[in-house]
């Protein structure tokens, strides 16, 4: 099958949906199928108000059109909600194409958080914006009894995966900080919600792995805290390994890619019981969830290492892939009019 993916996140964009992505789109290159994934890289590109390192397509219409075209796809999967995906839909729509689309970040939250955007305004958006989807695909249960309760049709699990050949325990002492080490993995920006784990009463040291336009920020405010910036790689499964406690703030995440990250390389989790933690460690001896983030983080110390690693075993790309595979909605040529330019 040839696989059109269209998303506004893409590559050099470090986050949970682009490494979901790459990753998928790898998977089913091994299972024998043609995959393209478009991006803002090949267009004319705007930085995002309050994000100047996420760049946005300017008009990319014309130009996907005939990357579309030129790919002849099987199938078409939208997974974000930007002037790309935007494009792709208008495409479809007026070739009477079906495509699949992603509900992968709560934009409603985020716009409120960045720019003050009513949270009633975005959402009404976001189902327009999905209502001719053949499938709405969202990580979590808890995600996809909230869009059906807001008016969302189609919607359709699609879980995530982990690399357990990289995230995996390591030999541990290698960071030379006072323990526990309190680790926090992400964006650093204001809706990961990171100044409620920053403000802990923690004893050991607090730790950053990411980069973001509120780094520079967080590092005045919070001195003692240890920001070192952007990992991947190795060197990003080492930092979660050297951990003692992996600890997630976020409020408004989908799925929390990172968690799944950390609990492989044995690291144990602290959050707080939104979407997201609460679904992907469902009462496992993997994680503490509370309202009390700092109850949590300390609760979380005594956690076993070996049960992290095991529970993250149950979670495949393979089938992340398959699943994708399954939902996607092949286009009938034969009904298909002849495309304008």
């Amino acid at each position: 099958m040839r696989i059109l993916i269209v998303s506004d996140a893409w590559t050099p964009q470090v986050n949970g949906v682009v490494r979901t992505l790459a990753t998928v789109r790898d998977e089913l290159a091994a299972m024998g199928h043609a995959v393209e994934v478009v991006g803002p890289d090949r267009f004319l590109t705007i930085p995002a108000p309050s994000e100047p390192d996420v760049r946005l397509a300017v008009l990319p219409g014309r130009r996907l059109r005939r990357i579309i075209d030129a790919f002849a796809p099987d199938a078409i999967h939208i997974a974000t909600e930007g002037p790309l995906g935007l494009a792709a839909r208008r495409i479809c729509l007026r070739r009477g194409w079906p495509f699949t689309t992603a509900f992968h970040t709560r934009f409603p939250e985020y716009l409120k958080a960045r720019l003050g955007v009513p949270e009633r305004m975005t959402w009404a958006l976001m189902r327009r914006f999905h209502r001719p989807s053949s499938a709405v695909l969202t990580a979590t249960a808890s995600l996809r009894e909230e869009l059906v309760s807001r008016g969302f049709a189609n919607v359709a699990a699609w879980t995530r995966g982990v690399d357990l050949g990289l995230f995996r325990p390591r030999e541990r002492g290698q960071l030379n900080l006072p323990r526990p080490v309190f680790l926090y993995v992400g964006r650093v920006a204001v809706e990961k919600n990171i100044e409620a784990f920053l403000g802990l009463d923690l004893p050991g040291s607090k730790v950053v792995v990411g980069d973001g336009p509120l780094r520079q920020a967080l590092e005045q405010r919070f001195p003692k805290a240890h920001f070192l910036g952007a990992k991947f790689g190795e060197e990003l499964a080492a930092a979660y390994a050297e951990a003692d406690v992996f600890v997630f703030p976020s409020l408004t995440d989908t799925f929390g890619l990172v968690i799944v990250e950390a609990l492989a390389c044995g690291t144990p989790v602290a959050a707080f019981p939104v979407t997201g933690p609460k679904d992907v460690i469902d009462g496992a001896p993997v994680g503490v969830l509370d309202n009390d983030l700092r109850a949590a983080a300390l609760a979380a110390l005594g956690l076993d290492r070996a049960a992290c690693r095991h529970f993250a075993e149950g979670f495949s790309w393979r089938r992340t892939a398959e699943i994708l595979l399954e939902r996607l909605a092949p286009i009938d040529r034969s009904a298909e009019p002849r495309p304008t330019s």
